[in-house]
């Protein structure tokens, strides 16, 4: 039962990568509307400067702002002859100096929710008069046109790039949750291939190689399972030899060959626990158990064995728990020293055991060491074990949605801590 893992996480101070991406393209935008910018500044010069040219030229086809009315209106009416256009000329204080057509007010142009002919131009001519016209004349504030172009441009394309780069990044989502789930043990995880790109070829390159390390790993447990198995036919028969042979060996060395075969036998055990514990898809029986009975049941063979807390049901594999306290029970009757505590208490939605011992206890360099197979601690007192224990203990935990560490204690001692997950409800 592995603990599940969750989706891809998040970090924090680390943007998800559609983030960056995101971010990135904006950035571009910014700096090519900036550069754009920079070159109409030093480029458009000549076409800003059409409109003072124009008003300059507007002013000289007009009577001169202190002409009577009738030459400025008459000079106005020159200038239109031939536009369908309607045409106001105001003063310095937006008094009417001449219409052509329908006049244009002066609020028009600022608010266009009022009555009257909307003006396509303001010109303000060198000598402050206005001209308003309900026609193009020369070129409208060129520079504020260009600026709103690129800040719609940009915004459009803002817009329309996200659905796309989380089209992207999703599916490199998928593909991280693909490799999460297999390096957690899920030797089946895949992940779908999808399009002919870049990202495609990735995941079509995982799924191979997923698919060569399950063969790898699956042909290395069958080797190993039949090895096992193939093995205890020779033990036993080397076992009936010596049931057949009691007159004729010494009793010393006959007690010796008799540990060693109990000894391979229960590396055998071992091994083969181990094998279907690496299986993702391997059988677990459920059931509910009493962690406490259960640790009661194991302390009973032990003399040195002292079992102190409270009830603690789960749901796991009995045979499995049992496993794992008479591992740790082992453990400590092997390598420390008498008396042997085993601590349950339940905390937080999860049943904590600590197993102690009087003894020294494991070096801080050694505490994630001691849980790899067959690893054998400098200086311990024997060497009997194949090195397995302490593995299957993190292994059963762990198959059960737990975890084994160990910790060191306030006296400076340390001590075997199994966390599990309680029964729900």
């Amino acid at each position: 039962m592995e603990t599940p893992r969750s989706g891809p996480r998040w970090h924090w101070g680390l943007p998800r990568l559609y983030i960056r991406f995101y971010v990135a393209l904006l950035v571009t935008l910014v700096i090519f509307a900036l550069a754009v910018m920079l070159v109409w500044h030093r480029s458009g010069g000549p076409l800003e400067r059409s409109n003072s040219t124009l008003a300059q030229v507007m002013q000289n086809a007009l009577a001169s702002a202190e002409a009577p009315p009738e030459q400025q209106q008459a000079a106005l009416e020159h200038m239109a002859a031939g536009l369908n256009a309607d045409l106001t000329l105001y003063g310095r204080d937006w008094q009417v100096l001449a219409v052509v057509g329908q006049q244009i007010p002066p609020h028009r142009w600022r608010q266009r929710d009022l009555r009257g002919p909307p003006p396509e131009s303001f010109l303000r001519l060198p000598d402050g008069r206005r001209l308003l016209s309900s026609v193009p004349l020369g070129f409208t504030r060129p520079k504020a046109m260009l600026h709103n172009a690129l800040l719609l441009v940009a915004l459009g394309i803002g817009i329309a790039a996200f659905p796309l780069v989380r089209h992207l990044t999703k599916r490199l989502e998928r593909l991280q949750q693909g490799v999460e789930a297999l390096g957690a043990g899920n030797l089946g995880a895949r992940v779908a291939v999808e399009g002919k790109d870049e990202v495609a070829q990735l995941a079509r390159s995982f799924n191979r190689a997923a698919d060569q390390i399950e063969q790898l790993v699956g042909a290395h447990k069958t080797l190993l399972a039949n090895a096992s198995h193939e093995l205890r036919t020779p033990l036993a028969r080397i076992r009936l030899a010596l049931e057949l042979m009691q007159d004729d060996v010494d009793p010393k060395r006959r007690a010796g060959l008799e540990q060693d075969i109990r000894e391979l036998n229960a590396l055998l055990d071992e091994i083969l626990l181990a094998s279907r514990l690496d299986a993702v898809n391997a059988e677990v029986r459920l059931e509910e158990v009493d962690l406490l009975a259960l640790a009661a049941e194991e302390c009973a063979h032990y003399d040195e064995a002292e079992l102190d807390g409270a009830s603690a049901l789960l749901d796991g594999d009995a045979r499995l728990l049992r496993r794992l306290l008479r591992n740790l029970l082992e453990n400590a009757r092997r390598h420390g020293a008498p008396p042997t505590r085993l601590d349950i208490c339940c905390a937080d939605g999860q049943a904590r055991l600590t197993v102690s011992d009087g003894g020294a206890g494991v070096p801080a360099s050694e505490a994630e060491r001691v849980f790899e197979p067959f690893y054998r601690r400098q200086g311990t007192r024997d060497h009997h074990g194949a090195g397995l224990g302490l593995a299957l203990v993190r292994q059963i935990a762990r198959r059960h949605g737990g975890e084994a560490r160990c910790i060191r204690l306030d006296d400076g001692r340390s001590a075997f801590l199994i966390t599990l997950p309680l029964k729900a409800g």
